[in-house]
């Protein structure tokens, strides 16, 4: 029987990949494998996120809900996009999904209709952007983060996105703090780039702030808040990083015009987001922020530790992440050094030697080895000090033998 193009073409997270490559080898025996793999905190969901959820399985809360959700939860959305963002949405401009992830694939859907139709995003960046657009039918346009001469800083080029934009742009995909960099756009950044948008009037942007919550010494600030910008952005969050929800599935976006079009996609693909886990997603957001702020806390100390500790393992150059929770280190001098052929050889080489997972640089690359500027990979620092300090010393130690 034929399986089509599309469906062998369709890309992949490929975190979970090597995650599961991961879990098959400690089904083995070796259980001692240090995991820099996932953006997943190691935090558990805080106990009145969990009682809310208890909660509204007693009270029968167990159905279908409205398509765009609850409006409970979309009323609290309505807070959770103006308390940082200082936009004020009204809730039938917010629909909610099983999660962040499916609005990047209706985003696309909705603004771009055959393969002229262009979508310019970042790379290195999250990988489902470009399967996304493949999917949809549209056309990938890379949009290359420059590394900087100190390493490890990888700078938006406002220039080069001028260049790239022209009459059959339909979407810029944004995504800061951002992965896998853990790097931030200034306010004048995004202000700038907010002033070349809105020369056209068919350009969306999609604004992928799942870790606006996540800025470790700066302040957030979303391009949505520009002049112009409001109505043709696409504000995607969730409440999968800032409050441990990885596995509860629920994410919101905001856009009054699009608003409708997601409602009818959510309800075609899976009819509404999980009842129970928007009762807890509400609880999240208007109950208490303690143990949320605390997580934030922790993930900023981690990235202080885990940066000191990258800048003395020989051959890794980087610079200390600006949020999220992601170490990107340029490896190209430590491939050298242990005759790893590129970053995915030097990744297979910590696993196989000295039980250390990453993710390597083509995991959310698309472009050739030839188009990169050296060789990267990346860490999570969502896991313990402990395993942090633990991972860095065998990379030391190992490292250290050539």
């Amino acid at each position: 029987m034929q399986i089509s193009e599309r469906a062998k073409d369709l890309g992949v997270e490929n975190a979970f990949l090597v995650t599961r490559e991961v879990a098959e080898l400690r089904q083995k025996g070796r259980t001692d494998i240090i995991d820099f793999l996932l953006g997943q905190p190691d935090f558990d969901t805080p106990k009145n996120i969990k009682k809310a959820a208890i909660k509204a399985i007693k009270d029968g809360k167990t159905g279908y809900t409205p398509s765009s959700g609850i409006l409970e939860l979309r009323k609290a959305g309505t807070l959770f996009f103006y308390w940082q963002r200082g936009l004020a949405f009204k809730p039938e401009d917010i629909v909610v999904a099983n999660g962040a992830k499916p609005f990047i694939g209706f985003t696309v859907y909705a603004v771009t209709d055959n393969a002229q139709d262009e979508v310019i995003m970042p790379v290195p960046g999250y990988p489902i952007y470009y399967s996304q657009t493949i999917a949809q039918g549209a056309k990938p346009v890379l949009m290359p983060l420059r590394e900087s001469d100190d390493f490890g800083k990888f700078v938006f080029d406002i220039d080069e996105l001028k260049k790239k934009i022209n009459k059959n742009t339909r979407l810029l995909i944004l995504n800061f703090p951002q992965n896998p960099t853990g790097a931030m756009l200034t306010e004048e950044e995004l202000r700038e780039i907010a002033k070349v948008v809105v020369k056209y009037d068919n350009l969306w942007v999609l604004s992928d702030e799942v870790y606006s919550q996540m800025v470790h010494d700066s302040k957030f600030t979303s391009i949505a808040g520009f002049p112009g910008m409001r109505e043709r952005t696409i504000i995607v969050d969730g409440v999968s990083k800032a409050f441990a929800m990885t596995g509860w599935r629920i994410g919101l976006a905001a856009n009054k015009k699009l608003a409708p079009i997601f409602e009818k996609l959510v309800c075609n693909v899976t009819s509404c987001a999980n009842h129970i886990a928007q009762y807890a997603a509400f609880e999240a957001i208007r109950g208490r922020q303690e143990e949320s702020r605390k997580m934030m806390r922790t993930f900023a100390q981690r990235a202080d530790l885990i940066y000191q500790l990258a800048r003395d393992i020989p051959g890794f150059n980087c610079v200390k992440p600006q949020g999220a929770f992601y170490l990107w280190v340029n490896i190209t001098k430590a491939c050298e050094l242990v005759g790893a052929k590129d970053s995915e050889e030097f990744r297979k080489t910590l696993l196989d030697e000295i039980d250390v997972a990453v993710l390597a640089d083509k995991h959310f690359d698309p472009r050739p080895p030839s188009e990169r500027q050296g060789e990267h990979i990346r860490f999570s620092y969502a896991t313990s000090g402990n395993n942090i300090i633990e991972g860095f010393v065998r990379i030391k130690e190992f490292m250290g033998t050539f």
